[in-house]
């Protein structure tokens, strides 16, 4: 299997091997002794488009039976194109199709010992960290996004059927559950928040509600951080907030704001209320002070000034957001943004790109330099049983934030979770000790 894009692509993965694995298929470590090779594939981006076809290509060059789903499943005469002997292709959440297709290409000879699935599934990340998705498409028509086309609308799960999942992912070691989709705001929606019955009581298909239940399957003896991703900042959200206050879930909010200049997110087809979201941000601190807020924004979109651009630095100076990603505008085929005008050169793009790292640099150093003689929970990713440990904070989602490097940590292994005296930090991250229990 070759996983290319978001964590949404990942989980996809996860459940296709899922299946595969209960119909007595293996997992290859390598290209040579697999029967089959699956990619799949990410369409959001031109550059992730050419990414996915030198996949396809490589797995072609190196075992030449090859199955495509995925994003850019929905362009599969690009794919035949270019590499007519692949197998088959399918989009996005077509699970049936592309396991149908592995039945095709390689029959699993009839056997008694087909029950080889663990309970949470087989997963692409480590043990002590996982993602649940809790819904798939989106309700929103952003002008630079092709996702509901490929995807479609919002479609909730049901919440009994995700704290169930949630349930098992723990029993087998899960200590981080990552809660992902197109727009976990929009949870429960397409469902009329209606509720279903969970442990004797309800559970209510609303992104507040199911945080808390998530949160709730921790225990004294067995802590679990959740932590929400791609959060629609509606306004509800700020009913999310005293739950990280008081501990139930990880104080971290990952909302992709885009821009902050109201021409440019009109532009967008994004809420436009600049200030207002500044005064809500301000509020969530208040009540949670720990609160870390995650963003990515857009830069060089169609129709951007220098305005708009001086607009937005100005607006992270006082949004002093912790941690901040960025993209070059890039046309996308069946985007609405392509057709606007005001195209920004590519050498103002890359100005304006390094600008914005700069000055999110800055931020973040100060907020890490900050934290420098604090004591701060840690979970650990890496050990290399020498005293050398690599963890995050809960200000830090994997593979996408920073990471906290700890010295003398004799006896961790992944997944423990331990209070660290932090030593030292740099732009993006922390260095500490192990704080031991006497």
């Amino acid at each position: 299997m070759v996983s290319l894009g978001c964590p949404k692509a990942l989980v996809d993965s996860e459940r296709i091997l899922t299946k595969l694995r209960s119909d007595g298929y293996g997992l290859s470590p390598d290209y040579d002794d697999a029967d089959v090779v699956l990619v799949n594939t990410c369409g959001f981006l031109d550059s992730a488009k050419e990414e996915s076809l030198e996949a396809i290509g490589e797995a072609i060059a190196e075992n030449g039976r090859v199955i495509v789903t995925g994003c850019m499943g929905k362009e599969a005469e690009t794919i035949r194109a270019r590499f007519p002997q692949v197998l088959a292709i399918s989009g996005p959440q077509q699970y049936e199709e592309v396991v149908g297709a592995v039945h095709e290409a390689a029959p699993m000879p009839p056997s008694p010992y087909v029950d080889l699935v663990p309970e949470a599934g087989l997963k692409l990340t480590p043990r002590h960290y996982s993602y649940v998705k809790i819904s798939e498409g989106c309700n929103h028509r952003c002008s630079f996004c092709i996702i509901p086309s490929i995807r479609g609308d919002l479609v909730s799960r049901r919440p009994d059927a995700i704290l169930r999942e949630a349930e098992k992912l723990i029993a087998a070691g899960t200590k981080e559950l990552l809660v992902i989709s197109q727009d976990t705001s929009a949870y429960g929606l397409d469902l009329k928040h209606a509720s279903w019955l969970w442990k004797g009581g309800e559970a209510r298909a609303h992104m507040t509600d199911l945080a808390r239940e998530l949160g709730k399957l921790g225990t004294p003896d067995n802590d679990i951080w959740v932590r929400l991703h791609y959060v629609y900042p509606y306004p509800h959200v700020d009913q999310v907030i005293p739950l990280m206050a008081d501990g139930l879930i990880t104080p971290y909010l990952d909302i992709p704001f885009q821009h902050a200049s109201r021409s440019v997110l009109r532009a967008m087809k994004r809420p436009a209320n600049d200030a207002k979201v500044l005064e809500r941000v301000k509020g969530w601190r208040a009540i949670c002070p720990d609160l870390t807020i995650r963003s990515t924004f857009v830069v060089g979109f169609p129709g951007e000034t220098d305005e708009d651009f001086d607009y937005l630095l100005d607006w992270l100076d006082e949004a002093q957001l912790d941690r901040v990603g960025a993209f070059r505008f890039e046309p996308v085929q069946g985007a609405a943004a392509n057709d606007l005008p005001g195209t920004v050169p590519e050498e103002l793009k890359e100005e304006r790109y390094a600008r914005l790292m700069e000055k999110c640099a800055i931020i973040s150093a100060a907020k890490l330099q900050a934290k420098i003689g604090s004591i701060q929970k840690v979970i650990i990713d890496l050990a290399d049983g020498e005293g050398g440990a690599t963890g995050r904070s809960q200000a830090d989602a994997p593979e996408i934030d920073g990471e906290v490097h700890l010295r003398d940590a004799i006896g961790l292994e992944a997944g423990d979770f331990v209070d660290v005296m932090i030593e030292d930090a740099d732009e993006h991250d922390l260095f500490g000790v192990p704080i031991h229990p006497a």
